[in-house]
């Protein structure tokens, strides 16, 4: 019988052996030795050069204070293009990634099926969008379509990924429920897999729809369409309260953005 006494006694704390302590310090030991060995190559000693008060700094920052909204027609349609181009981009790519990522879980394809689909997930997310935007301008020429390309085939790769990963981690129960009624492994996926995987896959594509309106802004640079392109004229041109407004129009348009990705999710999961 227990004892009062023992009943409400505190438990000991969890303690750590000496073999986890020596593989910790190992750990945080080196990632602080890599960033003090880093320092000079990164010219972090040029820091204070930000806060020095340099004309030239001044002069920057006055000029971003005072954006210059008499184009903003121009700057909204341009931005409006870019949400374009990562919808479509975005919207491709779940059809890519959706077959990727069931060849890709290793508890529904075979392992001569998951390894060339995995390394062909990893060659798309491991080169930039923007390698793969200049490949496509020199392909089908200037244009939203360049970055359209560009953004489908990096978030396939992505998306492939987080999709596999949460079919690896499905309850097998209705799956092997499906399976005793005689049904065929497209029967399996499609009423044992799908239905659990749904709302997640549903999350990962609104978040990277978020991220790729960012990512199209970036590779208007590039010539593959969006404001992107008027961004990188205006800071060629030094014109800095066009600049100003310009990402005060970006960032207005991926909060909208990620406003509405946040109502859809509530509604959708």
């Amino acid at each position: 019988m227990t004892s009062p006494a023992s009943v409400g006694a505190v438990p000991a704390p969890p303690t750590k052996s000496l073999t986890a302590w020596l593989l910790d310090l190992v750990i945080w030991g080196g990632v602080a030795a890599l960033l003090i060995y880093s320092f000079d190559a990164v010219q972090l000693e040029n820091l204070p050069k930000l806060f020095a008060g340099s004309e030239v700094v001044n002069n920057l920052v006055s000029e971003l204070a005072r954006p210059d909204f008499t184009n903003w027609r121009t700057f909204v349609g341009k931005m409006w293009e870019t949400v374009q181009i990562a919808l479509w981009g975005t919207f491709l790519a779940i059809f890519l990634g959706i077959p990727m990522g069931l060849a890709a879980a290793r508890n529904i394809a075979p392992i001569w099926v998951v390894q060339p689909v995995r390394w062909v997930m990893n060659i798309l997310r491991s080169i930039p969008d923007l390698v793969i935007g200049i490949l496509f301008v020199v392909a089908v020429g200037l244009g939203p379509l360049a970055g359209v390309l560009a953004i489908a085939l990096n978030t396939a790769g992505v998306l492939a990924k987080l999709f596999s990963e949460a079919v690896e981690s499905i309850d097998k129960g209705p799956v092997e429920g499906v399976r005793a009624t005689g049904a065929s492994k497209l029967h399996e996926i499609v009423w044992g897999v799908i239905p659990q995987v749904a709302p997640l896959w549903t999350s990962f594509a609104l978040y990277r729809f978020e991220s790729n309106s960012r990512s199209a802004t970036v590779l208007g640079l590039i010539g593959a369409g969006g404001i992107g392109q008027v961004l990188f004229d205006s800071i060629n041109g030094f014109d800095f309260r066009d600049v100003s407004a310009i990402v005060i129009i970006v960032v207005v348009a991926v909060t909208l953005i990620d406003l509405l990705s946040q109502a859809m999710r509530k509604r959708l999961l």
